[in-house]
């Protein structure tokens, strides 16, 4: 997650690693904490690139007082940048009383003595859910006031915990009950579709999908701009709201479907096959994702037989969607780690290659048994047995039902079942590859 963290470090309040360990200490890694290296009271914009030493999955950036808050809400598109507010009620330490406040009073002391209340109903005015904002403060009758104000006043109430050993606790495990699979799976998606629009920005040529456009007389049936693209990762970026929906099941249903509807009958895996000479040896992962989104795309729009939709689905065709349509490093991007959580937290640790040789047999071994029940010939390549499973079961109420979703898990194994492929997969590489293996590797054959 990303958090704005909003402290002025006033009184007693160690502004060094022992504050940062009790309030994000589940988050973030300290082991690597050098004084002299960050200096977060002096130097606030030093915490990020912390961060991001120490964590590939949250960032945490800090305000001291209005005037940052002010500067860091006018710097960046908040509602997507942020997914949790941590507010201190008292903002007046450090604080400049010669700037001007944005309200009508001569009294600026007092002001700053309750900013944290003016940025929290600054940030509801805003859009930003109450339910994701939460106070910090050492405070309580301040607190205790404001809560039976907002009550008064029907404001939307935010949690608010005391400074102290268990207040940090009762922080943390709120931290952690605000880090659903929404939340993670919207966060990954968000960092993925900036850094593919910079990506892109950097090198035209890292738009892959083009390679996918089907040919007429040696030349492409359709073209792609590169704007068309931006807009297309913008688009998407911006799918899922900050609120939480109590049923996502629909937005997870309308997001699959712009995700694939790239797809199109002009756009053709084989397509990037013949100008690699036929050649898979270098090209079959990618080769595979495409299959998988053209297969996708077909199923979601005539039938609903992935649903319900969860983050695990959607997280894994998201990955594989655009390691299809950019060229990427072979390492794992910061925004697939996120996103590959939303797959398994725990995934596999090794991969023996004959076991998944035989779980592989077992799943093709299972196709032809559904297939020869539904009275079937379909003889040809896994996809297209699956495809026929697809097409006996849609507009079919009498028909058996069959999990669609571990379906599309599993032809990545089948397609890539040449030996030299799967030792691609089973190897112990942190590469994005064998990474996914052994993220999909329960939810394929559990």
């Amino acid at each position: 997650m990303n958090i704005l963290w909003i402290e002025d470090f006033g009184g007693d309040l160690d502004s060094g690693a022992n504050t940062l360990n009790l309030m994000f200490g589940d988050l973030l890694s300290f082991e690597s904490w050098n004084e002299d290296e960050l200096s977060i009271l002096n130097r606030p914009n030093d915490l990020p690139d912390f961060c991001k030493k120490n964590s590939e999955l949250n960032c945490i950036y800090l305000c001291r007082h209005y005037f940052d808050y002010q500067e860091f809400k006018g710097n960046c598109d908040f509602l997507k940048e942020i997914d949790l507010v941590i507010i201190d009620i008292r903002l007046s330490n450090n604080v400049s009383f010669d700037e001007p406040i944005p309200i009508n009073s001569q009294d600026k002391e007092k002001f700053h003595n309750n900013a944290g209340f003016y940025i929290f109903n600054d940030l509801v005015h805003l859009g930003f859910p109450s339910e994701k904002m939460s106070f910090m403060t050492g405070e309580k009758n301040s607190l205790s006031d404001f809560e039976n104000k907002c009550a008064d006043i029907y404001i939307p109430k935010a949690a608010g915990f005391e400074k102290g050993d268990l207040g940090y606790l009762k922080l943390r495990n709120w931290i952690a009950k605000c880090s659903s699979e929404y939340t993670v799976l919207r966060r990954g998606i968000i960092q993925g579709c900036a850094f593919l629009n910079n990506h892109i920005d950097t090198y035209d040529d890292n738009i892959q999908f083009r390679d996918f456009i089907k040919l007429e007389n040696n030349q492409p049936t359709v073209e792609i701009p590169t704007t068309e693209i931006k807009n297309y990762l913008d688009a998407i970026s911006q799918f899922f709201a900050l609120k939480e929906p109590n049923e996502k099941n629909t937005q997870y249903r309308l997001f699959l479907r712009t995700l694939v509807h790239e797809w199109e009958e002009n756009i053709e895996a084989n397509s990037l096959k013949e100008k690699h000479g036929n050649d898979l040896s270098k090209i079959r992962d990618i080769y595979t994702f495409a299959w998988l989104m053209k297969m996708t795309r077909n199923w979601v729009s005539h039938a609903n037989l992935l649903e319900p939709l969860d983050p695990q689905i959607i997280a894994f065709l998201f990955l594989i969607n655009m390691r299809a349509m950019f060229k990427l490093p072979k390492e794992t991007q910061s925004f697939e780690n996120i996103l590959l959580r939303c797959i398994t937290s725990f995934p596999v640790t090794e991969i023996n290659i004959q076991q998944l040789e035989a779980k592989i047999d077992h799943v093709e071994s299972d196709v032809d048994e559904i297939l020869a029940g539904l009275s079937s010939n379909e003889s040809r390549h896994f996809g297209k047995k699956i495809n026929a499973i697809y097409r006996r079961n849609t507009g079919n109420p009498d028909a058996e039902e069959h999990n669609f979703k571990k379906f599309l898990l599993q032809y990545f194994w089948v397609n890539q079942k040449q030996e030299a492929s799967l030792r691609k997969l089973t190897s112990s590489f942190d590469e994005f590859l064998p990474k996914l293996a052994r993220h999909i590797f329960k939810p394929s054959f559990s």
